[in-house]
């Protein structure tokens, strides 16, 4: 676009110079004539302010910004259009005097542990207010951390930022067209989906190349770059200098682990861990906790009751001290009583003589039995205790025992006794043989695999098996044909009681389902409704110069009919025209101006004259506003 140094936007703010320029919009150093204060105005492309997506990304981005009370965070402080002079969509935002990020890492190529700490915890402090707020950066990169010259650390650029206070914004691959994609998580590579924790990835990447002054993953194309997220394992910054800390390594690693769920949840989780290092580092940078919020203990009731004196109460009621006096005990009157003579008939005397010889005879016959020849050993129960102490119990009283068989028992551990023959109770002569019968413990079966077999073979083998059926039901498979078995409940191969119900789930095979045409939608509606409805996505970019950046190109399958669930669907996903403007590169510094290129992929060539020490470009081949290919090179001259 061309320099607009020297407008008034909005009939308050004087732009003074171009500062910086990138693939959507440049940022001026302006003075606030209502105010009399420096400000930075970021002023969108011409070309793209006709492009509804990316003005409402643009405004969306100030949102994001002014949503965060941060000192670590660029404030916001005006939005709008210049409706006189130059047609412009604007955002006015906190002049940070200074340098990014990038600069250091081109000046010094790698930072020690402890400036790294230094720039990066003021970054994840922030980043963890704005997690807090469920708002997600979605571009972290050097070229978004700001260092003024008075060392306070910013962060800037929300244009990529979502949450649930924001809505929905540009999709996530259109930043790959802007520049970032040696920072984007695997998830965000391959779904277009993303969360606080994708920040941390994008956080582990700038930790990594803060340390090494390298990226993990270099490639000649964007795509290339892209892959290697997605496949490759983020190498361990040891591997490259072997003097960094094992501790900020284990974080490095953590954070930009493949798999989501293994890195830290959010920025929070991330600050409290690089503090923990730093405090190891530098105690001095501990602070004093003091907990204060110190439980009260519970009240206790110092009544208690008393007993009037000359009494011992014991509940509720009262009970007299014994007193050592006796009180004479009256005995009853007695009286003479007459006898009374009957006479005893001859059936009495019979049934006299028959009870008496039963007694001894019952006498006898358990006499002989307890204490007499005949007597016999009473066997104790022995139920549940070893076979040794059995045994021992059993040849005290002068009996033998031995183990006659096992059986199973729900109650009485396995290798128990679980009863005798004869039982507890029972009478043996001396030297008898008791048999101890020993626990197996609980039975259990092992619901055996019927996976795949017919209804039929599958209740045969149940019930072979010592097992019942109980209900049967189907549903979809994604891998058992129909009408064979998927699964059972309880799970194969799961204990269970002999005779207990098994019930059987019948497959009723693959479920198809309908495509829905995606082509000319967002990629994030593609995605989304397509993994929703139980399909693999996979995404494919290439450039269009008919559909806008994001949205999808072409679907395979297309649309006519069904699907197996579970199956893959490939989106083509536009990256948008493969043409791109040359900014206005004049007076930057060769890194600045190779920044600012790179950012809209184009290569760059750099041809030195003169013998000045600080060179700014005085060249630019072809001329600034040519429309070019992405991969062009650009030829800058510096003087």
């Amino acid at each position: 676009m061309s320099d607009l140094t020297g407008e008034l936007i909005d009939g308050r703010y004087q732009l003074q110079k171009l500062i910086a320029a990138g693939g959507m919009a440049s940022i001026y150093a302006a003075m606030d004539t209502r105010l009399d204060r420096l400000v930075a105005v970021k002023i969108m492309h011409p070309h793209l302010a006709n492009d509804e997506e990316f003005v409402n990304r643009f405004i969306k981005e100030a949102k994001a910004t002014a949503a965060l009370s941060h000192p670590n965070v660029v404030s916001v402080q005006d939005q709008g259009w210049n409706e006189g002079g130059s047609p412009a969509v604007f955002i006015v935002m906190e002049y940070i005097d200074g340098n990014t990020l990038r600069d250091y890492l081109f000046e010094r190529g790698s930072l020690s542990v402890e400036e790294v700490l230094r720039f990066i915890i003021p970054v994840v402090s922030a980043l963890a207010e704005a997690h807090s707020l469920g708002i997600i950066h979605r571009d972290i990169k050097p070229e978004n951390i700001l260092i003024s010259k008075d060392g306070r650390v910013k962060i800037a650029d929300f244009g990529l930022a979502r949450g649930a206070q924001l809505g929905s914004t540009q999709t996530v691959e259109s930043s790959v067209v802007l520049g970032s994609v040696s920072y984007l998580s695997p998830e965000q590579v391959q779904r277009g989906i993303s969360d606080s924790r994708s920040d941390i990835y994008s956080l582990g990447i700038v930790l990594f190349e803060l340390l090494t002054g390298r990226k993990p993953y270099e490639g000649e194309t964007p795509i290339q770059i892209a892959y290697k997220h997605v496949n490759d394992r983020v190498p361990s910054v040891k591997t490259i200098k072997a003097d960094i800390p094992e501790n900020i390594d284990a974080v490095i690693t953590k954070a930009t682990s493949p798999n989501p769920d293994q890195r830290y949840r959010d920025a929070r989780e991330l600050l409290n861990a690089l503090r923990s290092i730093q405090e190891a580092i530098d105690p001095r940078k501990r602070q004093l906790s003091l907990e204060l919020d110190l439980p009260i203990p519970p009240a206790r009731s110092n009544k208690r009751s008393k007993a009037p004196k000359g009494e011992i109460r014991i509940g509720t009621q009262v009970i007299d001290r014994v007193k050592s006096m006796t009180q004479p005990i009256k005995s009853p009157e007695t009286s003479s009583t007459a006898e009374i003579r009957r006479r005893v008939s001859k059936r009495v005397k019979r049934n006299r003589i028959i009870a008496s010889l039963v007694v001894v005879s019952l006498a006898a016959g358990g006499w002989y039995q307890f204490l007499g020849p005949g007597s016999q050993i009473a066997i104790p129960s022995v139920v549940g205790m070893s076979v040794a102490d059995a045994k021992s119990e059993i040849t005290q009283i002068g009996l033998l025992a031995d183990v006659s068989s096992q059986d199973f028992s729900e109650d009485v551990d396995k290798g128990l006794v679980l009863t005798s023959i004869p039982g507890g109770g029972g009478h043996l002569s001396k030297g008898g043989i008791v048999h101890l019968v020993l626990s197996k413990g609980k039975e259990r079966i092992a619901i055996p695999s019927v996976t795949g077999l017919t209804q039929d073979a599958a209740t045969t083998a149940l019930i072979n098996a010592g097992l019942k059926v109980g209900n049967i039901s189907q549903a979809f498979d994604m891998t058992i044909p129909a009408d064979a078995i998927a699964s059972t409940n309880p799970a194969i191969g799961s204990p269970v009681r002999r005779n207990s119900v098994v019930d059987l789930v019948v497959s009723k095979g693959i479920e198809q389902i309908a495509i829905a045409s995606y082509v000319g939608k967002s990629s994030d509606q593609a995605t989304n409704e397509l993994t929703d409805a139980g399909f693999v996505v996979k995404s494919a970019f290439a450039y269009s110069e008919t559909t806008p950046a994001g949205a999808v190109i072409s679907q395979d399958p297309s649309t006519s009919g069904t699907a197996p669930k579970g199956s893959t669907v490939t989106v083509v996903i536009s990256r948008g025209t493969q043409f791109v403007f040359i900014p206005n590169l004049f007076s930057l510094s060769e890194s600045a101006a190779r920044t600012s290129l790179e950012s809209l992929q184009l290569k760059v060539s750099v041809k030195k004259i003169g013998s000045k020490k600080l060179k700014k470009v005085t060249g630019i081949s072809p001329k600034v506003g040519t429309k070019v290919k992405r991969g062009t090179v650009i030829v800058i001259t510096l003087s």
